[in-house]
């Protein structure tokens, strides 16, 4: 473990332990990702500090969510780390978080004001803090009103908006090198690989399959990623 955290570049290894700490903080205390992921604005759950703390929580209820954020930041952070520089590279990692909420943020809102004409909601549910309940105030359908009660009583967490726009840098910066999924047994070249991973999740998140991933998120944090990389000049290069 020493080794491994001994060959990170810095920044990367600095998150790699906050992201496992606040894990493990999760986990003894349950309600970690209430109290620290984000919630949507106009939600009385929504704090200030959320939208920096909740690139740093995960859910606590099984362990792939973080498992695959953090390797993923392990295998594709320390050569974009290496190449951005870490000062760079952290603001590139934060900004893409913060550029999936926005997104993320968009898209909710949009779903708001289809049911309520407006962004708020606050007419039509209520909220028993007590019981940590929503209940409905208008008449409403049962479908809008789930979507409602999920947007204002779900928070979002996870490092995966930070993550993709992470996978989106390593294909700007390497386009060639080959990339293989384990049960996908065939190399694929970054330049393809990563769009293709960004298109599924574009799918997913129109489908509206009733996945409580925020699809749209992960293709915020690339789309600002890819923003920011065009903003700073910084092109494919001779990277080895």
């Amino acid at each position: 473990m020493n080794n491994l955290l001994g060959n990170l570049p810095p920044v990367v290894k600095n998150l790699l332990i906050i992201n496992v700490v606040c894990f493990i903080g999760s986990l003894i205390f349950t309600q970690a990702p209430r109290l620290f992921g984000v919630f949507y604005p106009d939600s009385p759950f929504f704090h200030i500090w959320q939208p920096i703390t909740y690139m740093f929580m995960h859910d606590n209820l099984g362990f792939a969510h973080i498992f695959f954020n953090m390797f993923s930041l392990v295998m594709f952070g320390p050569i974009v780390e290496r190449v951005l520089g870490s000062k760079k590279f952290l603001n590139y990692y934060l900004i893409c978080g913060l550029g999936a909420l926005v997104l993320q943020y968009g898209v909710q809102a949009i779903e708001v004001y289809q049911i309520t004409g407006t962004v708020q909601a606050s007419d039509y549910v209520n909220f028993d803090m007590l019981n940590d309940r929503i209940y409905s105030t208008k008449q409403i359908s049962q479908e809008n009103f789930n979507t409602l009660a999920s947007i204002y009583g779900t928070p979002l967490v996870g490092a995966s908006g930070a993550i993709y726009g992470l996978l989106l840098a390593f294909a700007v910066l390497f386009p060639n090198m080959e990339l293989m999924l384990l049960f996908i047994p065939v190399p694929i070249k970054a330049k393809y690989f990563i769009p293709i991973l960004i298109v599924i999740e574009v799918y997913l998140g129109f489908s509206r399959g009733g996945s409580s991933i925020a699809h749209l998120a992960h293709v915020g944090g690339a789309l600002f990623g890819f923003i920011l990389l065009k903003m700073w000049g910084v092109r494919r290069g001779n990277y080895y």
